[in-house]
């Protein structure tokens, strides 16, 4: 079963026996949000200072490290000689994707136990924060080991059917709407045989 940390009592309720695996990208993205908020803590502290060296740079530390421009690149570079809070939350974040390349457990539970223990000691608190909640849900993280799944393709799905529903502005009734859905995402074949 593929779940975010939220579903949890829903699923142990209905689903006794399921294995839950906590999706990856939304793992992720709450550490992209405490890296956000360091970042605009920081900010207004260097604001304050007279020093404006986080100025538009915000998509830079949630952008993935791979899709950056050669501008981004070298914005990156003079950022790190800075020392700065977000550059240690960022270097947190994207330390705690290599746990996704572990296939066997124990050796990923090692990697997780001392990233923990970097992102814990930290003094960054919403890195701290984030650190505590992934910990607590170690478990069903791992799991993902084992079944390597996500919900992306249901999310997909999700987005495809909010889009069918934002163009049509409404129907009339449900019986469209899900004749909609189905002919935008069933894959029918159109041409007859």
């Amino acid at each position: 079963m593929i779940c975010g940390i939220r579903c949890l009592s829903a699923i142990k309720e209905n689903l006794p026996i399921a294995e839950i695996v906590h999706d990856k990208f939304h793992l992720v993205s709450y550490l992209t949000k405490a890296v956000d908020e360091v970042r605009r803590k920081e900010h207004k502290v260097l604001i304050i200072d007279g020093d404006d060296a986080l100025k538009g740079t915000k998509y830079l530390w949630l952008k993935n490290p791979d899709n950056w421009s050669d501008e981004n690149q070298k914005t990156f570079k003079n950022l790190q000689t800075k020392g700065l809070k977000v550059g240690r939350a960022w270097a947190i974040k994207e330390t705690f994707n290599n746990l996704w390349e572990y296939t066997y457990q124990k050796l990923a539970k090692k990697f997780f136990d001392e990233w923990y223990w970097w992102a814990a000691h930290s003094r960054l608190d919403p890195m701290i924060k984030v650190a505590k909640m992934l910990k607590r849900h170690l478990g069903n993280i791992l799991t993902y080991l084992t079944h390597r799944i996500t919900n992306g393709t249901a999310e997909g799905f999700n987005s495809k059917i909010q889009s069918i529903k934002s163009a049509a502005r409404g129907f009339r009734n449900f019986s469209n709407y899900r004749i909609a859905i189905l002919f935008h995402c069933g894959r029918l074949q159109l041409h007859p045989h």
